[in-house]
């Protein structure tokens, strides 16, 4: 059928340029809680927001959850808060954690270490555009979430070229929706149609041709009870 009610142009493409020699699994996980979360201050790029005890506690969840699964490598964005998520999760393993620039959280200029409610009281218009329209949200000109398009498609290709089937990638939540989306073949305009909670596990599996499939998105029953997942 052409044409009509089927229109196939966001459909998802390979995130590669040449194909993979097998397939690949990818699990993605957020970092646990952070003093930021726990203060309800806008995180973004800053390397000042540390895991709590509650997020190493909440890693450790992760960890016990996916016990039974064997990973070749593990990638993390290297600011603080996901880097020792990711230390906790690799616990032991003998392959070394792998950081990747193209995993940091999206830059947000004068407003990181903000409090919410300061950051829409000092700057309405801006903060308000950040809430509610992500993709336009912009400072002289920049446009964070746009740019984090690019850098989580240069992400994908750094990780699938990797050697290895399955890979565990620890992050942030704005990279982590980029990544996601950019996956899904959706563009920056849906930032916001995905929420990825503290030491939530989303996984993908890609084909030959490097085409994504969504296998589960933001998985959080380990965080309320002693589930192993056996994917």
């Amino acid at each position: 059928m052409t044409g009509g009610a089927f229109d196939f142009k966001g459909a998802t493409t390979p995130l590669i340029d040449v194909p993979l020699s097998s397939s690949k699994k990818v699990t993605l996980v957020r970092h646990g809680l952070s003093s930021w979360n726990e203060d309800s201050r806008v995180q973004g790029s800053s390397n000042l927001s540390v895991l709590t005890e509650t997020g190493a506690m909440q890693a450790e969840r992760c960890r016990k959850a996916l016990t039974n699964i064997s990973f070749d490598q593990c990638f993390s964005s290297p600011i603080s808060r996901a880097k020792s998520t990711a230390e906790l999760l690799w616990h032991e393993k003998q392959e070394p954690l792998v950081f990747l620039d193209s995993l940091k959280e999206a830059h947000l200029f004068f407003l990181e270490g903000m409090t919410n409610a300061d950051a829409r009281k000092k700057y309405p218009e801006l903060y308000s555009s950040w809430r509610e329209d992500p993709a336009n949200f912009h400072v002289n000109g920049i446009y964070p979430i746009r740019k984090l398009w690019g850098i989580a498609r240069e992400a994908w290709r750094e990780i699938l070229s990797a050697p290895g089937e399955n890979f565990l990638v620890v992050s942030h939540k704005s990279i982590l929706r980029a990544l996601i989306c950019t996956a899904l073949g959706l563009g920056p305009e849906r930032f916001r149609a995905i929420d990825i909670n503290n030491g939530g596990i989303s996984t993908f599996v890609f084909n030959k041709r490097g085409e994504p499939m969504l296998q589960s998105l933001n998985m959080t029953a380990h965080m309320y009870s002693d589930h192993i997942y056996q994917y």
